[in-house]
């Protein structure tokens, strides 16, 4: 697989996870939101909570699910990136409660993708 069509697939695991979203209610925000050197895949929201959403994919012949390359490393990345962001635009806005942090690993069997979702996930 070459640089290109893992970036692809890659994109098309994002809108998979945003088309998720939306179908449950939430609004997305930003997609490859960059603060800094940091990145969110996907910032959305759902009533009074800002979603911090990071997406992985697997091809469906992996022995391991999107969420085993979510190390510690990666976890703390994701959380400065949501401070930052908490911080930089959500802190003083009447409108939102909490961020949540989440996780989606994605599949694709065919042309279809496959989607578990972690609310909350740390």
């Amino acid at each position: 697989m070459d640089a290109r069509s893992r970036k692809q697939i890659g994109d098309d695991a994002e809108q998979a996870v945003a088309d998720y979203l939306v179908r449950n209610g939430a609004e997305i925000v930003a997609r490859n939101l960059r603060i800094g050197a940091l990145e969110i895949d996907i910032v959305a929201r759902h009533e009074t909570l800002i979603l911090v959403v990071e997406v992985r994919c697997r091809s469906d012949r992996s022995w391991t699910s999107g969420f085993s390359s979510i190390d510690g490393q990666k976890r703390m990345r994701l959380r400065r990136a949501g401070e930052r962001l908490w911080n930089r635009r959500y802190r003083r806005d009447p409108t939102v409660e909490r961020l949540r942090f989440d996780v989606a690993s994605v599949t694709f069997e065919g042309d279809s993708p496959q989607i578990e979702y972690v609310s909350g996930a740390f």
